[in-house]
């Protein structure tokens, strides 16, 4: 693309919008930053190059709605355009379905198709699309391109999309669709320059983070993943149960009482770390405690993160390297330590000053498992993507 306008990028979350802009074919961001902690005293971070880019965000909303946020930002982010219309917008949207496995223009008719995705995730589907309405009022002539979490896993093989359900379910798209795709594309596309040869080779990547999942890749593409129909399945998570035996859904619905909205606000909001600690959602929090639930919670996370590797080693058939991403994998050396303990019996051993200072390889020398840290970048992948759909 000859074009010399900039494409801008959005990631919408439930309590967080993060936004890029990017010059031209350029990769690297002229601004960069987040409206954080929406709901709950919202705040404005931007990041270098160009922090003051924005200029003067007293006024920011710190009590408004997802909604209202960005249409604040989006009139500063005109301003920082100079009110020339972007070439692209990107915008991370986490559910595809089954229709949506590639990259896609948005117009009216995708919106509804999106839209009748929300039940499969009302934390976060909801959060995308309001923010796309929003960029299309603002900017009505820049093409919208959405970028789906669930297209990364859309070519895994059929056994490990799934569930033992009767056929017309399944036929219905009661499926395992997988999420984190952004992630994983990211990791994807920088394996060869961090393994060489065996990028190709068995690798499986932990996304540790808020949410949380597990992808197996084989030539650089998914075969397997924790997460499932929905977000909630596979590994425990900051406020997320994960994998959960459905006989204790029937239980509290049978016998506490409890309808589908208690359900939904149990299982996304009051479990994973949160619920078993009694603290917080924080890791970092938990491991400055000190209190005997908070370190419950953190040996629970790594017991089932290393638990789930193991299947995920055994739809591999092994493991050539095992990769951390996201807020905790990417700075919680004790978390890593605690995970890698348990997968001795795989090759895996850290170089623990290595993992101290958070260095790219932490794996001990000469050990059968490479093992790396890898800070990933969402944004640029939608960048990416958003320049090649217009091209």
């Amino acid at each position: 693309m000859g074009d010399t306008r900039s494409v801008l990028v959005f990631n919408a979350g439930s309590s967080s919008l993060k936004f890029a802009a990017y010059r031209g074919a350029a990769d690297a961001p002229s601004l960069r930053g987040a409206i954080e902690r929406i709901g709950a005293g919202a705040r404005l971070v931007l990041h270098a190059p160009a922090a003051e880019a924005l200029g003067d965000t007293a006024d920011l909303p710190a009590d408004g709605s997802l909604e209202h946020l960005a249409r604040w930002l989006m009139v500063r982010l005109r301003r920082h355009l100079a009110d020339a219309e972007p070439a692209a917008i990107g915008h991370r949207i986490v559910h595809g379905g089954a229709t949506f496995a590639a990259p896609a223009r948005l117009d009216e008719a995708a919106l509804d198709a999106l839209e009748r995705l929300i039940p499969l995730a009302p934390q976060h589907q909801p959060y995308g699309l309001a923010v796309v309405r929003a960029a299309m009022a603002c900017w009505p002539a820049s093409p919208q391109i959405a970028c789906f979490d669930t297209a990364f896993h859309r070519g895994q093989p059929r056994l490990a999309q799934l569930f033992a359900l009767p056929r017309a379910l399944t036929d219905a798209g009661i499926v395992r669709y997988g999420f984190h795709g952004l992630s994983y594309a990211y990791i994807a596309g920088r394996l060869s320059e961090l393994l060489g040869a065996r990028a190709d080779g068995r690798v499986l990547v932990a996304h540790l983070g808020h949410g949380a999942s597990l992808c197996a890749m084989r030539g650089r593409r998914s075969i397997a993943t924790t997460m499932g129909f929905t977000v909630m399945d596979g590994l425990m998570m900051a406020r997320r149960c994960g994998a959960l035996d459905p006989g204790v859904l029937l239980y509290l619905m049978q016998e506490r009482g409890m309808d589908p909205a208690r359900l939904v606000e149990l299982l996304n909001e009051r479990s994973g770390l949160l619920g078993v600690s009694g603290l917080s959602d924080d890791v970092r929090e938990l491991e400055a405690s000190g209190d005997p639930h908070a370190e419950e919670a953190l040996e629970l996370f790594a017991y089932r993160a290393a638990g789930e590797i193991g299947a995920m080693v055994a739809a591999l058939g092994g493991l050539d390297a095992l990769v951390f991403t996201a807020g905790i994998g990417e700075r919680s050396a004790a978390m890593r330590r605690r995970i890698c303990a348990r997968l001795r019996w795989l090759g895996v051993e850290l170089d623990a000053q290595a993992n101290a200072r958070h260095a790219p390889r932490i794996g001990a020398p000469q050990t059968a498992v490479d093992v790396l840290v890898v800070p990933t970048d969402e944004e640029i992948v939608i960048a990416r993507a958003a320049r090649a759909a217009v091209a």
